[in-house]
């Protein structure tokens, strides 16, 4: 089997192989969204969509700056958040990643990743209380376990030249920082920088369950009607995430690492009490507790798995699939917006701010949006979901489509598009969704909270009536699920040979 130069394409009979499994997959992902349209709640239940959509609107066109020094306490808070929670991810992560080569490590990893931020902030809320504790070890936990999988991985790639040139003697641990790192370096900051934005619409969602963050004033504002302010708020969160660059400096992070934990504010002083009740009674199932032992513990384990978990598996699957496809077609009708090979300066420009807006307003965020604007079903969800990764993943192929070279009698318009540039670029744009396809999982879980009936409705519902038994049940369940289709994703992205980790920016 070969592979051309100019075209990136395999020929030969492997290469024909390849192809028709690839097809034959993305007609099967489809075809799986087509039939989850089914059972799917996607109506418009507002009473009027359109002129509630008109009044946001009004709100984002005409901004009301006389708040802003709430909100600058808010992005304080955010920003405050966001370092601690990522630097803390990050140290404990870099640990990690150096015995990722063990099976709990890494079974660990995947675990405690697998659980959404708000799941853990819903957690550390029954244990810390509104305490900055609670927000900073939210974001951290499953950092922890995204950081040690990729800093291993980056690791994995480091030239070993540097380390044989060593005299002999030279200790692990010196050996790690002055032949491995300096090599890797690079690739490791670039990362860390993209969870740092990760880290800020975390942090910015975080106020959704309570937090000081930007979150808890924007819900507060459109609860009220404020739209101005919600205009407001957003644009200054898009202001934020837009100029990271501008502002993160590595000789000024030191500075923000040593500021932050002065800014997260204090918060309700910690119940001590709270944590060993919790590990001890709360979580513990409601017959175990009272005695009834193994013959009390199937009746409930049998009722919340039929009334509570299956409903939520199977709601959190069919959004999963119609946001996955939606993310996909999104992506390839957006990206592109930003690509030299059909747009000009102008209208790139254009079409990054618009991407940048989509991918930096949180799923969370823009599914709570819509649903005020919609009514609750599983639309606003979908669309938030489509709207954020499928501009992630729009910009990461709009990159690509500029560093390919095209020969000069190709063809322009349409024609470029479908028989140039997306045959060429399909293998890359598949690994990034696949690789966005357990975020999506994860993100639609949550999304529950909401009011959307997937697994997060039941958990939330479960700590609202403070049966914190069910609730770290159904989280388990969905951790668990969000490693299955990890591990499914995992094996096409080899089946289809695909890069296992596309890019740090995915």
């Amino acid at each position: 089997m070969a592979v051309t130069e100019r075209t990136g394409r395999w020929l030969g009979a492997d290469g024909d192989a390849l192809a028709s499994r690839t097809v034959r997959t993305s007609l099967g992902l489809v075809a799986v969204a087509l039939v989850c349209l089914i059972p799917a709640d996607l109506e418009i239940s507002a009473v009027s969509p359109w002129a509630e959509l008109g009044r946001f609107l009004g709100g984002i066109l005409q901004p009301d700056f006389a708040t802003l020094d709430t909100a600058g306490t808010a992005l304080l808070r955010t920003v405050a958040f966001a370092f601690c929670g990522v630097a803390l991810g990050a140290a404990a992560g870099m640990g990690l990643a150096l015995v990722f080569q063990y099976r709990a490590v890494r079974t660990g990893c995947a675990f405690v990743r697998a659980i959404h931020e708000l799941f853990w902030a819903l957690i550390f809320l029954q244990i810390f209380g509104l305490h900055p504790l609670t927000g900073v070890l939210a974001i951290a936990i499953p950092y922890a376990g995204v950081f040690a999988r990729v800093y291993s991985e980056i690791l994995e790639e480091a030239d070993p030249t540097p380390t044989r040139a060593l005299p002999p003697g030279t200790g692990l641990v010196a050996a790690f920082w002055y032949a491995r790192v300096p090599d890797v370096w690079p690739h490791l900051m670039s990362y860390t920088s993209y969870r740092l934005e990760c880290g800020l619409r975390s942090s910015a969602v975080l106020g959704f369950v309570g937090m000081p963050t930007l979150g808890f004033y924007l819900e507060s504002a459109y609860g009220e009607g404020h739209y101005g302010e919600v205009g407001m708020l957003l644009l200054v969160f898009f202001a934020l995430i837009a100029s990271l660059r501008l502002w993160v400096r590595p000789r000024l992070v030191p500075l923000y690492l040593l500021a932050a934990p002065w800014f997260l504010g204090t918060g309700l002083p910690i119940m001590w009490g709270n944590m060993g009740r919790f590990f001890t009674e709360d979580i513990v199932p409601a017959p175990l507790r009272a005695g009834e032992g193994l013959p009390g513990l199937f009746p409930w384990l049998g009722d919340l798995l039929m009334n509570q978990a299956l409903p939520g598996i199977a709601a959190t699957l069919v959004l999963t699939q119609i946001a996955l496809v939606a993310t996909g077609l999104l992506a390839l009708a957006s990206f592109p917006m930003i690509s030299r090979q059909f747009t000009g300066r102008l209208g790139g420009g254009f079409g990054h701010a618009v991407l940048i807006v989509a991918r930096s307003t949180p799923e969370y965020l823009l599914a709570y949006i819509l649903l005020q604007l919609w009514g609750p079903s599983m639309l606003p969800a979908a669309v938030a979901l489509a709207l954020h990764n499928g501009a992630i993943i729009g910009h990461l192929i709009g990159r690509q489509s500029n560093e390919l070279v095209l020969r000069p009698d190709a063809p322009r318009g349409l024609n470029r598009y479908a028989f140039e540039v997306v045959p060429r670029l399909y293998g890359s744009f598949l690994a990034f969704l696949f690789y966005r396809w357990e975020i999506i999982m994860r993100e639609t879980a949550i999304l529950g909270i909401l009011g959307i009936t997937t697994l997060g409705f039941y958990v939330d519902s479960a700590i609202q009536e403070l049966r914190f038994d069910r609730a770290l049940v159904l989280i388990l369940i969905t951790a668990a699920l969000n490693i299955a289709v990890d591990a499914l994703a995992r094996h096409l992205r080899r089946r289809l040979h695909l890069r296992t980790t596309p890019t740090c920016e995915a």
